[in-house]
């Protein structure tokens, strides 16, 4: 007899994890699959930061128990300046944070499967009612969900992502003890997220360091595939080489060691996705584009993918169930106002920052610290006035390039309409 669920969950990430909790919590018989084995998950996808913000942690009941340290700052920092904002924040456990998720999610009664790699929806009349996975073993649902990254092996033969090659982040981090987080200089990090903008170390991107207590941090670099990369890129220089370029010219990392088996890489897609649903199924978390695409913050956002996906299966299972695509689209509704309300406007906001030069980093520093204290937040919302308001007239080059190539359609993933 083949197994029966109400919903199968496609990978126990923070977006897989928290929708099998959300489904568990409201009674509906859920199953999660997981590729990796239980005894080492998550080791081959521990592959996040981590940093998150009260609102989130409170939204969620994320315990104290997964938190590395609580911090009070974030810093940004260019090649020479940089700018200190109050805000409370957490940097998380990876490993300990995702197996939260996941006992959380048996607790309240979801089946979970390790082992199990999906690789195709079963279809019916062109709608998801399956998954296919290990090969030849089979499980059916009224509702299926890919959460499993970019590898999306559902989405992808349901058409419901196209993840561009072009749009790709790639990053690696290494946790660090030893560091001198307040060495002169340089702003105090001590129980700080800090980002770097500098083309010397992460060109087309960003470094970081995130303090994790005492003298140590994690510390990463990330770049998107994009034209800044290539323009800044160095040919001998592969993402590995910077983070290690970094560490050995900072006199802040001058003492430090890496932590053994602490090294963690990932990717993402930063890019505005088209379709997000299909009859019976919708694809959450990093399947679709769900990372941050300014600061690569993406917990809070898949998580609330997650959530905005257990709404639309309460929607579509309630009363006479109706899991066609359109009430499949109440999800992307959703996801468009709760998870990603100004993507587009994010998008542009990211292009147009990473092609600032390093120079042009510095002299962002000195507008920020001028600013009125809520600038900053309010561009990063996506506020247009904000955003003009740290733009000048040497500036013009920078916004008639990037507005030449959306008119051409040279930038993948990103429009005007």
């Amino acid at each position: 007899m083949s197994e029966q669920y109400d919903v199968v969950v496609a990978g126990a990430g923070p977006a897989g994890g928290q929708c099998a909790r959300d489904l568990a919590a409201r009674n509906y018989d859920v199953l999660l699959l997981e590729a990796e084995g239980e005894d080492e998950f998550p080791a081959g996808s521990n592959k996040s930061t981590a940093g998150t913000f009260p609102s989130t942690m409170s939204s969620f009941g994320i315990p104290d128990d997964v938190v590395m340290n609580y911090t009070d700052d974030v810093v940004l920092e260019s090649p020479n300046d940089h700018y200190v904002r109050e805000q409370t924040g957490a940097v998380l456990e990876f490993a300990e944070y995702k197996q939260w998720l996941v006992a959380d999610a048996r607790a309240d009664g979801a089946d979970v499967r390790f082992d199990a790699r999906a690789t195709e929806p079963i279809r019916d009349n062109g709608r998801a009612v399956g998954v296919r996975y290990n090969g030849n073993e089979e499980v059916f649902a009224d509702v299926v969900i890919d959460a499993t990254g970019p590898a999306a092996p559902l989405a992808r033969k349901l058409d419901v992502c196209d993840l561009e090659r072009e749009r790709q982040a790639i990053g690696v981090e290494y946790e660090l003890r030893g560091i001198d987080v307040d060495h002169p200089g340089y702003a105090d990090l001590t129980d700080a997220m800090m980002l770097r903008l500098d083309h010397d170390l992460a060109p087309g991107g960003y470094s970081w360091v995130f303090h994790t207590g005492g003298d140590e941090a994690k510390v990463g670099v990330c770049y998107i595939q994009n034209q800044s990369h290539r323009e800044n890129a160095r040919d001998d220089f592969r993402i590995d080489d910077y983070l290690q370029y970094w560490i050995d010219e900072d006199p802040r990392f001058a003492d430090a060691e890496r932590i053994e088996g602490k090294q963690h890489r990932g990717s993402a897609h930063i890019q505005r996705p088209d379709k997000l649903s299909t009859g019976g199924f919708m694809a959450i978390g990093d399947t679709v584009p769900t990372i941050d695409p300014l600061w690569g913050e993406g917990i809070a956002k898949c998580m609330r993918s997650a959530r905005a996906a257990a709404a639309t299966v309460d929607s579509a299972l309630t009363g006479e169930p109706d899991t066609s695509a359109d009430r499949m689209s109440v999800y992307d509704d959703l996801w468009h106002s709760d998870v990603a309300p100004n993507a587009r406007k994010r998008l542009l906001m990211t292009e147009l920052l990473y092609r600032g030069s390093n120079d042009r980093y510095d002299r962002l520093m000195r507008d920020l610290n001028r600013a009125a204290t809520d600038t900053l937040q309010r561009a990063n919302e996506g506020s247009v006035r904000a955003m003009l308001n740290l733009l000048t007239f040497d500036d013009v080059p920078l916004v008639a390039g990037l507005a030449r190539d959306l008119l051409d359609d040279a930038i993948p993933g990103v429009s005007l309409s």
